[in-house]
């Protein structure tokens, strides 16, 4: 009997930038193997056509599958899944500074996944018409999946969720990028989604609510109001980017941007407390609404949601309506011709981490009327009022559309000087290359979801200078 042949040990390179490579080959692709722009309009024309939608607000009272829980007033629902909307009392480094506020509560981690392929050598993104009823034009374009965990489970009884195998089934798929990442941390209590894309050679079937499109036809779309969902935008943000910044130099190193990251933590003493939604200071509830008694902020309120492309053909659901739309800018310069991008070290009470790096300017205004000066938060009356011929991204986003109700905000990218964003930045900003910010995303829990959708959107911002 012969002897075994060791098999030897075969060491791959720790970092493979191929997938950057074949991805950026695609984002410089505006015309898919499948569809372009106006077949994909007429498409996505047939698919609102093709499907009942409606969404109405009702009474607390009128909620199927929903209760008001005896003694807290929280609303649960009776399977003690999906989410709640709790109270939350948010103490801000152990002083008086703090506030109450009502928040969802949802401890399951979500799978937003996008499936990709190779047609013609270049890689398309698997895309579906989704409806959600807090999207203002209810029908955007979503990830391939865009689940949580007791959709996935079916807890709600319904169909199966598409082409979910891809991303719970390990070597299902060769796995491109693969991140936890925060939600809205001022509406979710450290609520997490797993961002994936995942390629696959085989022969996929493809259901009527789904198309095949090149990560530049995706880009495009980013320059249309209320097209491309919350979730798509953010796993796009996590798709690897190859070094276009490779021997550049930057304002700061990326260890002195991990240490201010990390100091901004440290400096904040952020202590959440659930407490009852009854009762809860300075908001009031009717029979319709759990509002702030000075009407602002946001409303939690109840609908009613018809879908016939959905897992479920109806339901009932409360949702988060802001008061007012938001306005999210990033303020961008050229360094010494390498560009950057003004990012703010936000504190949010439902984030993980309490600080994540968001945008320059993310507020609503409305809830800042009556403040002048000082008083108005750094930044805001710029991106407010800045010329047309500065803006070099603008966009109408909604926010994630089965939590939150008509959440519209300005998505902006604005070009400013030393006069108006100084090289000296302010206390909590700091700037950073397009290539930094991307790199922080790929950690996960560093980068909020709006600062995300803006990394998202600059390749959009990009077709726009060059074309």
């Amino acid at each position: 009997m012969s002897p075994k042949l060791a098999v030897p040990t075969v060491l791959r390179p720790r970092h493979d930038v191929v997938p950057a490579t074949r991805i950026a080959r695609s984002a410089a692709a505006v015309q898919g193997a499948h569809l372009d722009l106006g077949q994909l309009h007429h498409w996505f024309a047939g698919r609102r056509a093709a499907h009942p939608f409606r969404v109405g607000t009702i009474p607390f009272a009128e909620l199927e599958g929903w209760y008001t829980e005896e003694g807290t007033g929280n609303l649960v629902h009776r399977s003690g899944r999906f989410f709640s909307v709790e109270g939350l009392r948010v103490t801000v480094d152990g002083g008086p500074g703090g506030w109450h506020q009502p928040i969802i509560r949802q401890p399951e981690i979500g799978i937003l996944g996008i499936l990709v392929k190779e047609f013609g050598g270049v890689l398309h993104c698997l895309m579906q018409a989704k409806m959600e009823p807090g999207n203002p034009n209810l029908l955007q374009l979503s990830p391939t999946v865009q689940a949580t965990r007791s959709n996935y489970t079916k807890v709600h009884g319904g169909s199966d969720v598409k082409y979910l195998a891809y991303f719970t089934r390990p070597g299902h798929g060769r796995v491109l990028a693969d991140v936890l990442q925060s939600e809205h941390g001022s509406w979710f209590h450290r609520k997490h989604n797993r961002n994936m894309i995942v390629e696959t050679t085989d022969d996929v079937p493809l259901d009527d609510d789904f198309c095949w499109l090149t990560f530049g036809q995706i880009a495009q779309l980013l320059r249309l109001d209320h097209v491309v969902n919350m979730d798509a935008r953010t796993v796009l943000s996590c798709a690897p980017m190859t070094d276009a910044e490779a021997g550049t130099a930057a304002l700061h190193t990326d260890t002195e941007l991990a240490c201010w990251l990390t100091e901004m933590r440290s400096r904040h003493d952020v202590r959440t407390d659930w407490v009852p939604l009854a009762g809860l200071p300075d908001w009031e509830r009717d029979a319709d609404t759990v509002h702030h008694v000075h009407g602002r902020y946001f409303d939690v309120v109840a609908a009613s949601v018809q879908a016939g492309s959905r897992e479920v053909a109806h339901w009932t659901q409360p949702l988060i309506r802001p008061r007012g739309q938001g306005v999210v800018a990033m303020l961008t310069r050229r360094i010494n011709g390498v560009p950057h991008l003004l990012a703010h070290a936000r504190m949010e009470a439902g984030l993980r981490e309490a600080v994540e790096l968001s945008p320059t300017v993310m507020y609503t205004p409305d809830n800042y009327a009556g403040l002048f000066g000082a008083d108005r938060p750094p930044f805001l009356d710029l991106a407010l009022h800045t010329d047309a011929s500065r803006v070099r991204y603008e966009a109408l986003h909604s926010e994630e559309g089965g939590r939150f109700l008509d959440a519209v905000s300005r998505y902006m990218l604005i070009d400013a000087d030393e006069g108006e964003a100084p090289l000296d930045e302010p206390p909590g900003y700091r700037w950073v290359t397009p290539g930094q910010l991307s790199r922080l995303i790929q950690q996960g829990h560093c980068v909020n979801v709006q600062a995300r959708t803006l990394a998202a959107c600059l390749a959009a911002a990009e077709l726009g200078d060059h074309g």
